[in-house]
């Protein structure tokens, strides 16, 4: 029993390490990597902390070396399902009951751990099995996750303090209680910090989970649950199930006892989610909380005003870091005619420059695209462009998949603003361009809200400080991460809490208090210190 209240202040984020050369961080990964990249290991889901071996097998390879095994992995089917809702069906009473600074504690250990030993183990596995380079794995699988997990602790411990008013007389309180049953979250490839947030903050809250990585980071997926074992998370209440969408989540959404879905992927799987759960809703003990975000076709819109060299750098950065596989990567632009012909020189310049290869070889600002399905996409949708009469591949365009899945940076100047790479999510390293005539900066806003389905992030290049306040207002619901002077990639935790509308989900914001109040179901409570013990009221006395 608890006899005190902690107190988790607001944490400070991470500190980003550079990796510069001759620093010992640089040297302490690169000895990870060739440990980790000269090992094969044999990985299985992960249900009541008993790893569970199904013999149906698949590899786990590195993207920009796709013959290089990194592991092998059992795919979890139906019968891991049951085994993991009744794993997490069992672990649910302790959990949930368990004094919530406790709970905090895990994930506040899990920070610590991977602030410290287990920094390069993670940072390796996802430079190694999603293709990042140092950086880029720096910011997402150390800095991020680690904030996740302290600024969840954090803001769970400030809704727990969120109290009622209590005239004299009463006592009212709020218990912020588990879900009941279990939640299912269902992590994207592209971020191990994602893949690490969607089941933990869940189980924060006190509910247990089960967890489905994407098939292409199981690899990175495995070491984030070997860290959180050894923080102490109790047996059952994640439950690690890799293997494919339908033989996993399928069986996971026809249980009664599923309670909520923490999602983030494509539209069109979450739409499937969204509609097998109300096909089922009669199915299931409570009505399940769905959470989600999806897709993006995230926006730069410059002003004639704006800086050449900010904007410039902002969209090599914001469409060709981590190879445009983020949700909030730019991938349309919005160019007044007066600037296009200089941007284009500084932007062409830079892709001149920029290496691509290897991860393991520090120099590389790309890598390569997550995996063959990746690569024909969005090599199909480059082919598009080059056989329209309505578009042109003015910077980039090629591609190789002899060794690793490259795909260059690559640039395409729309003739008409629905052209198909102006409206349709490409996720790679692909920017569209559309060249508009600087006098008609009021209408080509209302095209920029109107083109695309999505609304995750976008960003305004000004100096007028008028046509910055006029972007805000016209493009509103056009983005849930709205970026001024800055490229739309990059959310930190604690400072722009991330989630967008429309199409790219239900705009639950990860990384605050918003997403945990997902998981929770309030109980109010009301006690009466003094009865009153006659049921009359005053108003009924007669008349004197």
């Amino acid at each position: 029993m608890a006899n005190s209240v902690p107190d988790l202040r607001t944490p400070d984020n991470e500190p980003v390490k550079g990796y510069g050369p001759g620093s010992a961080e640089r040297a302490s990964l690169k000895m990870k990597l060739g440990e980790l990249g000269g090992a094969d290991i044999e990985i299985a889901p992960v249900i009541g902390g008993q790893e569970i071996k199904t013999g149906r097998m698949a590899e786990c390879v590195e993207p920009h070396d796709h013959a290089h095994v990194l592991g092998k992995y059992h795919k979890a089917g139906a019968n891991e399902v049951e085994a993991a809702v009744a794993a997490a069906r069992a672990a649910h009473p302790a959990w949930s009951s368990m004094n919530w600074e406790d709970r905090a504690a895990v994930f506040m250990r899990a920070a610590d751990l991977l602030a410290g030993p287990r920094r390069d183990e993670i940072n390796a596995a996802t430079m190694l099995c999603q293709s990042k380079n140092a950086f880029q794995a720096e910011i997402d699988s150390a800095c991020e996750l680690i904030d996740f997990f302290r600024f969840n602790a954090h803001y769970y411990s400030r809704i727990l303090h969120d109290q009622p008013y209590s005239p004299g007389g009463t006592w009212n309180s709020v218990e912020y209680r588990a879900l009941e049953g279990f939640v299912l979250a269902v992590t994207p490839f592209n971020f191990a910090s994602i893949a690490g947030n969607l089941p933990t903050a869940p189980a924060i809250a006190g509910n247990t989970v089960l967890w489905k990585p994407a098939s292409a980071a199981v690899y990175t997926g495995y070491h984030i649950m070997k860290l959180l074992k050894e923080a102490g998370l109790p047996d059952g209440v994640i439950n690690f199930l890799p293997g494919s969408g339908g033989e996993v989540g399928g069986p996971a959404l026809a249980s009664p006892e599923l309670a909520g879905v923490h999602f983030t992927g494509s539209t069109g799987t979450f739409q499937h989610i969204w509609r097998t759960v109300g096909q089922n809703i009669d199915k299931y003990r409570a009505y399940p909380r769905i959470v989600g975000e999806t897709g993006g076709k995230d926006f730069i819109f410059v002003h004639e005003s704006a800086s050449l060299e900010e904007t410039a750098t902002a969209l090599v950065r914001g469409a060709f870091e981590y190879q445009g596989q983020k949700c909030s990567a730019a991938s349309r632009a919005y160019i007044p005619s007066t600037m296009w012909d200089d941007l284009r020189v500084r932007i062409e310049a830079a892709c001149a420059e920029i290496s691509m290869g290897s991860p393991v070889d520090f120099s590389n600002f790309m890598n390569a695209v997550i995996d063959r399905a990746a690569f024909k996409n969005i090599t199909e949708y480059i082919a598009f462009a080059k056989d329209s009469p309505d578009a042109e591949v003015v910077i980039g365009g090629g591609s190789d998949d002899s060794t690793g899945y490259f795909v260059e940076p690559t640039v395409i100047v729309a003739k008409t603003p629905d052209f198909k790479t102006m409206v349709e999510e490409v996720f790679g390293p692909v920017l569209t361009v559309y060249v508009y005539d600087s006098a008609k900066y009021a209408e080509t806003l209302a095209l920029c809200d109107g083109t695309s389905p999505y609304a995750l992030t976008g960003a305004i290049f000004a100096a007028d400080r008028g046509a910055v306040v006029q972007a805000k207002e016209a493009l509103t619901h056009s983005a849930g991460n709205f970026y001024i002077n800055d490229k739309p990639t990059g959310a930190v935790v604690g400072q722009q809490p991330f989630g967008g509308g429309r199409a790219s989900g239900t705009n639950d914001k990860a990384g605050s208090a918003l997403n945990l109040m997902r998981w929770i179901s309030p109980r109010t409570i009301k006690e009466t210190f003094v009865p009153p013990r006659d049921y009359r009221y005053p108003f009924m006395e007669p008349e004197a």
